[in-house]
């Protein structure tokens, strides 16, 4: 069966897919020998062998054009509280790494604040409309444990709960009150 979508607007569309919630990364590469990046969300995992990763990326973006030139990307896991960052390498700025740690044992950009990292080489391009979709070989990657990502949904940010933590952390303070403890979670006030 096969349908007319040209009545779906993009204001319809736009509103719809809001509420697939998303992480948040930054996507980095060098352009000219100087670190070039952007926020994205249009991030997801394609293969486990080889180990691929996809990025689609806006044709106008001067990131496209870094990453069409270097044949080479990491893309960055932001975590819970990086909403600023976020934001940062969303807007445009003549220096978006002004202040940005880099660890330096990466030739490419890796962020040292990121969750998570996947640096990769541009495999294959494929067009995406307005965006074009570079799929990449992850030649490393590395995570810390312990940290929620940051999260994207209906045009805001926001975090995961983290259950097993929360139950574990309820555990241990149940009894706390009486020594001066917390109370559990779920009786705390939410301010």
């Amino acid at each position: 069966m096969t349908s007319d979508l040209s009545h779906v607007d993009e204001t319809t569309f736009r509103e719809a897919i809001s509420h697939f919630a998303t992480g948040v990364t930054v996507i980095t590469t060098l352009k000219d020998g100087k670190p070039a990046g952007m926020t994205a969300s249009a991030v997801t995992s394609l293969s486990l062998d080889p180990v691929l990763l996809l990025v689609c990326i806006n044709h106008k973006l001067p990131t496209h054009e870094a990453i069409e030139d270097s044949r080479c990307f990491v893309v960055n896991v932001l975590g819970e509280g990086q909403q600023e960052l976020a934001l940062h390498f969303a807007r445009p700025s003549p220096d978006k790494f002004a202040g940005v740690e880099l660890n330096p044992e990466h030739e490419l950009p890796v962020m040292a604040e990121a969750i998570a990292f996947f640096v990769c080489d541009v495999q294959e391009r494929f067009p995406g409309g307005d965006h074009t979709i570079f799929t990449g070989l992850v030649r490393d990657c590395g995570a810390t444990p312990g940290r929620r990502p940051l999260l994207y949904f209906r045009s805001g940010f926001g975090t995961l709960r983290d259950q097993h933590s929360e139950a574990l952390e309820d555990a241990i303070s149940w009894d706390m009150p009486s020594l001066g403890g917390s109370a559990p979670s779920y009786l705390r006030l939410k301010r």
